[in-house]
């Protein structure tokens, strides 16, 4: 019994754990609504909390000390605040995960509610022994005393309120907070429905905004613009965020501050001194005890800021009798308010540029309310705005400095390296028996350059682990580009298959291509003057191995080989083919280098589309985390896309619909 007192104590500290954590995440990200991130009902979660009740939903356990009654009162109090705190995570589920979870939730409630109840009636919450010997606890065992219905004389009190009155009360509370959590779940079902009406409006706004640029590149200015509406939408019409507002939130802050208030005074008036724990959990009741009457105040602290948050809506009502009040000084008042308005209009004539309406300028306009708020309106897109700057900056500091080393150093002019592919075998049957088209794409291009670069010998280990070190960097983006907007299952198969080779080029120590160490190919260029170019024998090496591992999955072997290995292979044979032929790369390693800066250059001149993009999903429980996704991006890439919208490195003549497909740049540049 004492393993499991300790058991308890641990679940209810994990419980404790999360709750702090969400309290920090709101002070972190400016929500001080603080939002569930942490602290969710979900499986996992009941399961803890389950455990931590293990007190007043046990039946037959003696409880004979004070410290033992008082620890089974506190855990009905910390489930209280537990329940207070986990309310707004119902926002952020679906109707069939939302039903699920309060159904569960509900059983765990009523559980404990009729376990407490029944402890009532038959006495085992309020007979503690005062002042007996806990030696003669034989004499004084609750199931003798349930069986024969007597009683000691004294039970002990807190200032005259029996234990008894005071489980009553949590219970009642307890049926409280889980009438607020089904009465909130039905509402959130109907809020969802009328911000998604008004999101989808502020949808149209901000693209038709994004869309004035038709035929230009997504400057960074703009789409740092476009990123904030969507951030002012996602934010204000956060689900979360709108279960703060309704007077259920407000009920829970109130229920869990005069839960805490009841558990300190039952704690204060109680002298522990004079008592022992009588329990077969022995010593661990007071830790129990102690860890979760913590988990009750530091519990209290976001249900009462969400229901501060939630009177600030008030505010006007407050502000109007003040006005009345202060009456003599309204001449005043009315002449200050009128200097700054003046001040704030100058200041806004200034800044903004010139004469050009913009549905952007308004970003009120983007701020998502199940009510029309004029004062909210106008308030919310200042403190949004701050946390995106502050997003954006931060994301910054991780920038992509290595790929944007190579790319600056070796991309040039016009993306040339794109030119080294044959624009008529860009579409190639994997084998005869494969009913997969195999599709050119980005990252399997820069992988199998890299590839070769690696096992070439005459370039320093330095230069090798800078260069992978940029085509880390680089696939990252490459991959999120196609992700996004190469998603056809041609070129799926592809960039699967690229992503298996790169764990074996990179991932490796000794790096291996398709099962071949690249040490090995190395290992068999010789060095004589009257043989051949030594990068050109790694090339002619690749080349052989590759047609050998074509042959094989055409003609049906079963040595190992699978689609990835036919379609990385396939891909090799292209590129090396394509080097032998371009006789005029003189210093080959500067120019795989080369190649391999402008096909990642060219692939991430798409990266203002996928931002764009990533703007916006149509589930309004991923809108908030959507957007931070983009925001970070275009914070870690916001240097790299100016260098890429230089005019220098422009391609003239592509159509931008083509521009996110490698092999649509094939044929765009090898046209005459």
């Amino acid at each position: 019994m004492v393993l499991i007192g300790i058991y308890i104590a641990l679940a209810s500290l994990c419980c404790i754990l999360a709750m702090v954590a969400d309290l920090l995440h709101g002070l972190r990200s400016r929500k001080l609504w603080f939002p569930c991130k942490f602290f969710t009902i979900n499986a996992a979660s009941l399961t803890v909390i389950a455990v931590a009740m293990k007190l007043p939903v046990d039946l037959s356990a003696s409880m004979p000390g004070v410290v033992d009654q008082v620890s089974k009162l506190g855990s009905v109090a910390f489930m209280c605040t537990m329940m207070a705190n986990l309310l707004p995570c119902l926002a952020t589920m679906d109707n069939n995960a939302m039903l699920a979870n309060i159904i569960a939730l509900g059983v765990m409630v009523i559980t404990l509610v009729v376990n407490v109840c029944i402890q009532i009636q038959t006495g085992v919450v309020a007979c503690t022994y005062c002042k007996v010997p806990l030696m003669k606890e034989d004499e004084y065992h609750i199931p003798k005393m349930v069986a024969s219905g007597k009683y000691p004389d004294t039970l002990d009190v807190i200032c005259g309120v029996p234990y008894s009155i005071i489980a009553a009360i949590y219970v009642t509370m307890l049926l409280l907070l889980l009438i607020i959590h089904v009465s909130s779940s039905l509402a959130i079902l109907k809020s969802k429905e009328i911000i998604e009406s008004k999101y989808q409006e502020g949808h149209v706004r901000a693209s038709r905004f994004l869309q004035q640029s038709t035929g230009e590149l997504l400057t960074v200015d703009t789409l740092r613009q476009h990123v904030k509406n969507y951030w002012i939408m996602a934010g204000s019409g956060s689900p979360q965020f709108l279960i703060t507002c309704p007077p259920t939130t407000t009920a829970s802050g109130v229920i869990c501050a005069l839960t805490a208030l009841l558990h300190t005074l039952t704690i204060r008036w109680l002298d522990f001194s004079t008592y022992r724990c009588g329990s077969a959990y022995k010593g661990t009741t007071q830790l129990i005890l102690d860890v979760q009457y913590i988990g009750v105040l530091v519990g209290s602290v976001a249900p009462l800021s969400r229901c501060f948050a939630s009177l600030s809506f008030y505010k006007e009502g407050v502000v109007a009798v003040c006005k009345i009040i202060a009456l003599n000084s309204f001449f005043f008042t009315m002449c200050v308010l009128y200097i700054l308005q003046c001040l704030k209009c100058l200041s806004k004539s200034t800044c903004c540029s010139s004469g050009k309406e913009d549905d952007n300028l308004d970003e009120s306009s983007y701020v998502l309310q199940l009510e029309e708020e004029n004062e909210l309106a106008k308030r919310t897109p200042k403190g949004l705005s701050k946390s995106l700057d502050q997003l954006i900056q931060n994301s910054e500091k991780k920038h992509p400095e290595n790929l944007m080393k190579l790319i600056n150093t070796k991309s040039t002019e016009g993306f040339q390296g794109l030119k080294m592919f044959d624009k008529n075998n860009d579409h190639v049957q994997c084998s005869p028996t494969s009913k997969v088209i195999y599709r050119d794409c980005w990252s399997l291009a820069v992988v199998t350059l890299a590839t070769i670069a690696v096992t070439l010998p005459e370039i320093k280990k330095v230069e090798v682990a800078s260069l992978l070190k940029s085509v880390r960097e680089g696939l990252d983006y490459v991959t999120l580009v196609e992700k996004n907007l190469n998603a056809t299952p041609d070129c799926v198969s592809s960039q699967k298959a690229a992503e298996w080779l790169w764990q074996e080029v990179d991932a490796s120590s000794s790096h291996i291509w398709l099962g071949i160490k690249l040490k090995d190919i190395a290992s068999q260029v010789t060095t004589s003057d009257c043989i051949e170019d030594p990068m050109m024998q790694i090339v002619d090496l690749f080349l052989k191995e590759a047609k050998i591992k074509i042959s094989k999955s055409r003609v049906g072997s079963k040595d190992g080989d699978s689609e990835f290995t036919s379609i990385c292979a396939i891909s090799m044979a292209r590129i090396t083919e394509t080097i032998i032929k371009d006789s005029e790369n003189k210093s080959f390693d500067e120019s795989i280098s080369s190649r391999i800066a402008d096909i990642m250059a060219a692939c991430l001149t798409n990266l203002p589309q996928v931002i764009a993009m990533k703007c916006h999903t149509s589930a309004i429980e991923n809108r908030e985390a959507c957007v931070k996704g983009a925001a970070e991006i275009l914070g870690e890439t916001s240097e790299l896309i100016k260098s890429l919208q230089d005019p220098s490195r422009r391609v003239s003549g592509i159509n931008p619909d083509n521009m996110p497909f490698i092999d649509k740049w094939h044929a765009c540049m090898s046209e005459p």
